[in-house]
């Protein structure tokens, strides 16, 4: 059996190394940190589904559900 590698290991060897692999892709990109497109620094953290907010200058605004 296989090593299940990123936050799809959780599942251990169930639901199939294809719904695990993108599981880990999607949680990957929605607990990434990125740019805030106001003040440009690298503070911008997802608040829930398509909301999300930075750090630094305190800008709530609207995007992808799990990416700016």
């Amino acid at each position: 059996m296989a090593k299940t590698k990123g936050p799809a290991k959780r599942f251990g060897a169930r639901y199939g190394r294809t719904i695990r692999a993108k599981i880990n892709l999607v949680e990957a990109k929605q607990k990434k940190i990125y740019d805030c497109p106001y003040c440009k620094e690298k503070k911008v953290k997802r608040i829930f589904v398509g909301v999300w907010g930075c750090k630094k200058c305190g800008a709530k605004f609207t995007g992808r559900a799990y990416e700016v």
